[in-house]
């Protein structure tokens, strides 16, 4: 089954809310999700319900090879949740070290996920570049990189077009050309937020898969631990309308076998 992967260039721009809001509802229409936290802000548990006190850990203890049914963590949305787990700074520094000297701590649990036909994989990266995300970077059928309608958001958008985001180079273009983008926190009634939307839309195409709106509901939701699964109008709904996009499209097939970006390779 598939691999998607949630990315950012930078923090703070609610990539997590996203992530975990588009496997509550894949979950919630049948899909058996993996939430895969590789932040080690740990906070993708939060957004899915899983209490404080909860310390289930799998990045934090990749070293030990604990098996990954092992570190699963259910939640109330019916993602079951591997967690990253408590950590400190050191520790953290020396997680990137090990997964850049040995990819595999992490792949192979991965695969071995991916080789049950009916999960599919939500992965919630760090901002930026990390060593977690690049030792996945092979596997992934879809990376989604969450950006603001902000001038910020403005200077990377020709990059993500190019392809050149990523690095230089014939291994980096095809790990780029996985890649589409959702905006978040759109604001039909600020000039540069829809300016970015349409330069957004002008310069990637079907690339564009979603926008997020701006809501105030959505940041009173998260401070009550609930999610906007229902389809509440505003960000509610544009939450829905991206899920429903990234479900028609890994539900494509082609001759070769599966491929989650068949329809943006189109012609």
């Amino acid at each position: 089954m598939p691999l998607i992967a949630f990315a950012s260039p930078k923090g703070g721009v609610g990539k997590t809310t996203i992530a975990a809001h588009v496997a509550a509802l894949l979950a919630g229409r049948g899909q058996k999700v993996v939430a895969l936290d590789l932040d080690p802000q740990n906070a993708l548990r939060l957004h899915l319900g899983v209490p404080l006190r909860e310390e289930g850990r799998f990045m934090s203890s990749l070293a030990a090879r604990a098996p990954w049914r092992d570190c699963l963590v259910d939640t109330e949305s019916g993602v079951r949740l591997l967690p990253f787990g408590p950590v400190d700074p050191l520790r953290t520094l020396e997680l990137a070290v090990a997964l850049t000297q040995e990819p595999a701590l992490l792949t192979e649990p991965v695969r071995e996920i991916l080789a049950s036909p009916d999960i599919l994989v939500v992965v919630d990266s760090p901002p930026g570049p990390n060593a977690a995300l690049a030792a996945l970077m092979p596997l992934l059928d879809l990376l989604v990189l969450v950006l603001l309608a902000d001038a910020g958001s403005a200077a990377i958008i020709p990059q993500i077009a190019s392809n050149r985001f990523l690095g230089r180079g014939t291994l980096a273009g095809r790990s780029a050309d996985r890649a589409v983008v959702v905006l978040n926190q759109v604001d039909e009634q600020e000039p540069l937020s829809d300016a970015v939307v349409d330069m957004a839309r002008n310069a990637l195409g079907k690339r564009l898969i979603g926008a997020v709106c701006r809501d105030q509901g959505l940041a009173e939701a998260l401070a009550d631990k609930r999610m906007l699964t229902a389809g509440e109008p505003g960000a509610g709904e544009d939450l829905q309308i991206l899920a429903d996009t990234i479900s028609r499209h890994l539900r494509l097939q082609s001759s070769e076998g599966y491929s989650a970006l068949s329809e943006w390779r189109r012609p």
